[in-house]
């Protein structure tokens, strides 16, 4: 069921009455739960099985961590980790090793039994907020709430049920953002209605789904153009546009799409993590990925890159974790060889980052901080090739003709303009974001319903043809 959808729109609306129904005070967290099966298996049913057996695979290996036997408790936490990781390998990355590793000659039938594996909706985000949730568990991880020391319920009724619904929320379960379990399972309990910020939610739904709708739906009309063989014969100016604008569209989709969940569990009183905060403003690679898909970057850096020693054991060691880091982070992305190197990429970049960081003493000059940001920019775009054309030879032919192509003479054709039209009002959302530092704050903040009744009208009178959020392939 897709956030976009008028499916949606009557789901949520029904389920926003009963919700805060005084009738259903005590069973709000069953309703949620209940709603949210319904939600992951409205386009296939069997596959909500495997959440279920996720939901069982980390409520039971968390309760055995703290009340069970505590000689094993370590037993049960790697339990936990591997059995969750062995979900995502299994159906995520089966067709990956089949295609690598196998002859489909010599064993056909195994070959083709790995390459038909369904890939789960949402399985590389429910995965590791499974992985969150034990690991907090073994560590003694306490919640933000002074009511509670523990994230496990004494009750394993309750705690199952803390649980399914953590792992099963339906604003983040599909793209996110990743949860961390000591982030959010304080925060269960009853909520009332009065207690919503409706200022705050109807900002971030209006943003989000102008940013999905009219800006990366109309976009992915035009950015087509980037796919094999179209690109083959385009002048190097409306390739670089191409890719710019393919750069604009995914920002706009998978920020949307994190703006609306975040809005929406404002609805029944959840707050998730912010998972975007400007960050083609970013000045250097490192401060990128503090800006982009917020929760994943941190969840890789507490989960994976601290655990593996971090910056902690010399220069050469934190290059190296850097590089795993990045290149795990990159496969999490998807079951193909060209995600590994756009991970390994990022990595590079971080890594030469951090070696020359030293060496240069530049002033920090405003040109120079613009030149930086467009370097970044420009980078950032470029690996996003390797997310439009998974098949890693027509990267290759996409490069030289940006190469080959810039002796031909550069004009303005269709799909050129509506690129640069659907880009304006994400580069005003930048420009308005700079200004707010400044005297122009005030002006802005008294006309800011204007921009979102603007946006409103739009997203009503022009948008895109419907289609799924990128991420929802991760």
């Amino acid at each position: 069921m897709l956030f976009n959808s008028y499916e949606f729109v009557i789901f949520l609306v029904f389920l926003f009455i009963i919700y805060y129904l005084p009738f259903f005070r005590k069973k709000q967290i069953f309703i949620l739960i209940i709603a949210s099966f319904i939600f992951y298996a409205f386009n296939n049913a069997a596959l909500l099985l495997l959440l279920l057996v996720s939901i069982i695979i980390n409520s039971t290996s968390s309760y055995l961590i703290v009340y069970g036997n505590q000689r094993y408790k370590k037993f049960w936490a790697v339990s936990g980790v591997v059995l969750n990781l062995l979900i995502l390998f299994i159906f995520k990355y089966s067709p990956l090793i089949a295609r690598t590793f196998i002859s489909r000659n010599e064993q056909g039938f195994l070959y083709d039994f790995l390459v038909t594996i369904p890939l789960p909706i949402g399985i590389s985000f429910f995965t590791f907020q499974g992985i969150s949730l034990v690991v907090d568990v073994f560590r003694d991880k306490p919640e933000k709430s002074g009511d509670h020391s523990k994230l496990v319920s004494g009750s394993i009724v309750n705690h199952f049920t803390n649980i399914a619904f953590y792992k099963s929320f339906f604003p983040q379960l599909i793209a996110g953002p990743i949860v961390k379990a000591h982030d959010f399972l304080f925060q269960i309990g009853y909520k009332e209605k009065k207690n919503i910020n409706i200022e705050l939610v109807f900002k971030r739904l209006v943003l989000g789904y102008f940013l999905k709708v009219v800006i990366a739906d109309n976009l992915k009309e035009h950015t087509v153009f980037m796919i094999y063989p179209y690109f083959s014969d385009l002048p190097t100016g409306s390739l670089l546009i191409l890719l710019y604008g393919y750069s604009i569209q995914i920002f706009a989709d998978f920020a949307g799409y994190s703006f609306i969940a975040l809005g929406l569990a404002g609805l029944f009183g959840y707050e998730l993590p912010e998972n975007f905060n400007f960050p083609y403003l970013s000045g250097s690679f490192s401060e990128f990925w503090k800006r982009w898909h917020i929760s994943l970057s941190s969840w890789l850096k507490e989960y994976l890159y601290i655990p593996l020693g971090g910056s902690r054991k010399g220069g050469a060691r934190t290059y190296l974790n850097l590089m795993i880091v990045m290149f795990l982070g990159g496969l999490w992305h998807g079951a193909a060889w060209s995600y590994a190197i756009w991970g390994s990429f990022h990595g590079l970049l971080l890594v030469l980052e951090r070696f020359f960081r030293g060496g240069w003493k530049l002033k920090q000059t405003l040109p120079l901080q613009i030149l930086k940001t467009i370097i970044v920019f420009s980078c950032v775009s470029f690996a996003w090739l390797l997310f439009k054309l998974p098949d890693f030879d027509q990267v290759i032919l996409f490069v030289k003709a940006f190469i080959n192509n810039s002796y031909k003479h550069f004009y303005f054709v269709k799909f050129n303009i509506y690129i640069l039209l659907y880009s304006l009002p994400v580069i005003f959302y930048y420009i308005t974001h700079i200004l707010l530092k400044y005297q122009t704050r005030n002006f802005i903040l008294r006309n800011e319903y204007l921009i979102y009744a603007g946006m409103l009208f739009l997203i009503i009178t022009n948008p895109g043809f419907q289609g799924e959020f990128i991420y929802f392939q991760f």
